[in-house]
């Protein structure tokens, strides 16, 4: 079994990237950045501060969250309900980074992701995997790109799902997120001391999911050479 960390900021194009290298790799993929999603959006839906840890924490007993695959999509459910496509607005996003600063939260969260990794060849992307969740990933890669070629990744992935939205406040945003992840202090968005950094910033999606696809070949292929 193979483990890939992979981390980024906001708007990197983690999720597309890894999804697309899972499925043509055959490996699961795993968005862990939707558990934080998830939990956001649920304080969110009760009206709770998500800067709260007091009141976060205090939601945590009442909330099951598992994924579950369907046709190599992975699909969040929350309390029974498949919330994927409601975590993927920016309110939620910012609700995300906020519980995900909670140290309790993370705990929370800590064991499914792992097990994840126990019993199956993952490809799982966050801003803590290579660092924290899976520190002995085979391959760890932080994946970047430029902060207005992210907000426009971004703008654009919100425009096409009818949402109204201005480029300005999508760079604010985003910029305001890779502040949040990379000054908390529980598990900060660093890159892992071993990770390799893709810089995406001139790749189409495809040449992206190639320049990963490589690496976990090239890994993948050098530790059967060591088993012979």
């Amino acid at each position: 079994m193979i483990a890939v960390a992979v981390d980024g900021p906001a708007g990197a194009g983690k999720s597309t990237v890894a999804r697309a290298a899972a499925k043509e790799l055959g490996f699961v993929y795993v968005d862990t950045g939707a558990l934080y999603r998830a939990i956001g959006l649920h304080v969110l839906r009760r009206g709770i501060d998500p800067a709260s840890a007091e009141q976060v924490v205090s939601q945590l007993s009442g909330i099951q969250l598992s994924l579950a695959f369907c046709q190599g999509e992975q699909q969040v459910l929350l309390c029974g309900e498949d919330v994927s496509g409601g975590i993927r607005t920016p309110e939620v996003s910012m609700a995300a980074s906020k519980v995900s600063a909670i140290p309790q939260v993370r705990a929370f969260l800590f064991d499914l992701q792992r097990d994840l990794a126990r019993t199956q060849s993952v490809i799982m992307d966050g801003r803590d995997i290579g660092t924290v969740v899976l520190p002995n990933a085979q391959v760890k890669v932080f994946l970047t790109a430029s902060d207005q070629v992210r907000a426009r990744r971004r703008f654009d992935e919100l425009r096409q799902k009818g949402e109204t939205v201005e480029y300005e406040q999508v760079l604010k945003d985003i910029q305001q997120r890779d502040y949040q992840d990379s000054h908390r202090e529980i598990a900060p968005l660093v890159p892992a001391p071993d990770a390799v950094l893709l810089d995406t910033s001139n790749d189409t999606p495809q040449q992206a999911v190639d320049r990963l696809v490589a690496l976990v070949r090239e890994k993948m292929r050098r530790l059967e050479e060591e088993a012979q």
